[in-house]
């Protein structure tokens, strides 16, 4: 990985190319991130950098955090992200880095935390069919089967039930980035990203970039 940025999720619309052809783009506000630590394979065993974004008011950063910042002469932020980088030797602490780090036309991964869904049946949470929904059938949304009785006398592992549904993370591959607008801090991306609106996204250039 060679660059990087923090973004948040304003939400979706749709543009149109030169040809007219609707092209839906997700609307990312991309930065300004500050640089507030940089790693090295000689201080910390790895090439990392750490960004900053979002303002945040200075009373509501504790103090372990306020020195933080305070080292790296940098303003508090309410988000902080870490990227492991190829090469650190052109980044310096203090750095800003805006939505101009990314280009029209790059493919990107976008890494996000998905729509949190709380507790669901096999129906919604894996997709499979529902029962006869007669009255006599008693056998309508149950999960099903769950294996063979005095022999293994278990449930195995994997099998499909309810339960929590959402709220992880998912990395997005091979994004298009369509348009940047530097003035507002904007990235549009062909497709859709994970999460609400609003939702903080890691953006960074592709690692299986198609060709």
């Amino acid at each position: 990985m060679k660059k990087a940025i923090i973004g948040k999720k304003v939400g979706m619309t749709q543009i149109f190319d030169e040809k007219g052809n609707v092209i839906p783009v997700t609307v990312i506000e991309a930065g300004p991130c500050s640089v507030v630590q940089v790693k090295t394979v000689e201080t910390d065993g790895y090439d990392a950098v750490q960004l900053g974004f979002g303002s945040v008011k200075e009373h509501k950063v504790n103090k372990p955090e306020k020195g933080h910042f305070t080292k790296a002469k940098v303003a508090p932020t309410k988000h902080l992200r870490e990227f492991r980088l190829d090469d650190v030797s052109n980044v310096k602490v203090g750095d800003e880095i805006k939505a101009d780090v990314f280009t029209e036309g790059e493919i990107v991964d976008i890494q996000g935390t998905t729509k949190g869904k709380g507790f669901q049946g096999v129906i919604k949470r894996h997709g499979q069919s529902r029962g006869p929904m007669g009255h006599g059938s008693m056998y309508h949304r149950r999960p099903g089967s769950m294996g063979p009785t005095s022999t293994p006398g278990r449930v195995f592992k994997g099998k499909k039930l309810p339960g929590h549904m959402g709220n992880v993370t998912v990395t997005i591959q091979n994004l298009k980035v369509v348009k940047v607008d530097l003035d507002k801090n904007c990235i549009l991306v062909k497709g859709s990203v994970p999460g609400n609106k609003g939702a903080i996204l890691k953006i960074k250039d592709a690692v299986k970039a198609l060709a």
